[in-house]
């Protein structure tokens, strides 16, 4: 009896996996083509730099891959790895010495830096138009007025998984659960921009909303990126709500060899069985962010380009 009612679930569950890992891939190709026929014509590729600050095993392996994605869709890239105990002077230089290096397009200090550094001030001291992570309040100012620009890379993947996916998103009600600067902000902003995607009305939460639950179950669309692993429930969604899960959270975890598994913000074992389109922890939006990163940096080239 119990295999029937599962059998029953599955064939009226109609939810679809908004699938990171295969968009990112299709981009990246998409890129790599793009760069192919740059060469061709004997045009400068797209030259990108990351710099990373002391030795975070988390930022080390991120940046590590995003130097491996330049290298499989054709670009320049450049690893500048600065020790920890660096000041806040040492790194404003080198930033100005990326920014008036005509050789590179666009670069990214990752995040975070160590305590005796503002990152405020290093996020404003990028170039605007090298600025590829889309940080910069020139760059945040622009993508709030509609204005063509850099758009955060994450923000920027989501948006893309949505497009790719053809979710339907004008007219619906979406909420986004965190206000970080990185995503939580920009996609309220974007949700709720004219156009696809877009279009929608949006209510953003954060840790002082109350009876959040009231609000999530109304939700058509929930952008989460709060960081509590598995802490969006299946009592809190209506059916077919849309879930996209940015979470990413290292949960300890025995049974694992390495000791630990990652975790979205969302319970998608329960969740998913009442989702129409749900992105998965790992491979839904995480893949998507080095992917746009990418799309960022070929379109700074391009305007350098039209700028000479």
């Amino acid at each position: 009896m119990v295999n029937n009612e599962t059998s029953i679930l599955n064939i009226n569950n109609t939810m679809q996996i908004l699938d990171g890992k295969k968009t990112s891939d299709d981009i990246k190709n998409e890129i790599a083509e793009v760069v192919s026929k740059m060469k061709e014509r004997g045009e400068k590729v797209p030259h990108l730099a990351a710099v990373i600050v002391g030795n975070d095993g988390a930022s080390l392996t991120y940046v590590g891959s995003k130097v491996k994605a330049c290298e499989r869709v054709g670009f320049e890239s450049t690893l500048i790895k600065l020790p920890s105990t660096i000041s806040e002077l040492e790194l404003l230089k080198k930033i100005e010495e990326l920014n008036q290096d005509d050789n590179i397009d666009g670069f990214i200090v990752q995040l975070p830096l160590p305590k005796q550094i503002d990152d405020q001030k290093v996020l404003m001291a990028i170039d605007p138009s090298k600025d590829v992570d889309g940080f910069h309040p020139e760059n945040f100012g622009k993508m709030a007025l509609d204005m063509s620009t850099f758009i955060p890379a994450t923000p920027f993947g989501i948006l893309e998984l949505l497009e790719r996916y053809n979710v339907d998103t004008a007219g619906k009600h979406t909420v986004v659960i965190g206000r970080s600067h990185i995503v939580g902000r920009p996609m309220s902003i974007l949700m709720g921009r004219k156009g696809f995607p877009g279009n929608s009305t949006v209510t953003l939460t954060h840790s002082h909303t109350k009876n959040i639950n009231q609000i999530t179950t109304q939700a058509d669309i929930i952008i989460t990126a709060l960081g509590v692993p598995n802490y969006l429930k299946a009592e809190m969604v209506k059916d077919d709500v849309v879930i996209v899960d940015v979470g990413i959270t290292r949960v300890p975890d025995e049974t694992n060899e390495k000791g630990y598994r990652i975790t979205g913000d969302v319970d998608f074992e329960n969740v998913s069985k009442k989702a129409s389109f749900i992105t998965p922890v790992p491979g839904g939006v995480g893949p998507m962010t080095i992917a746009m990163l990418l799309k960022n940096t070929l379109l700074a080239r391009e305007q350098r380009r039209l700028r000479k």
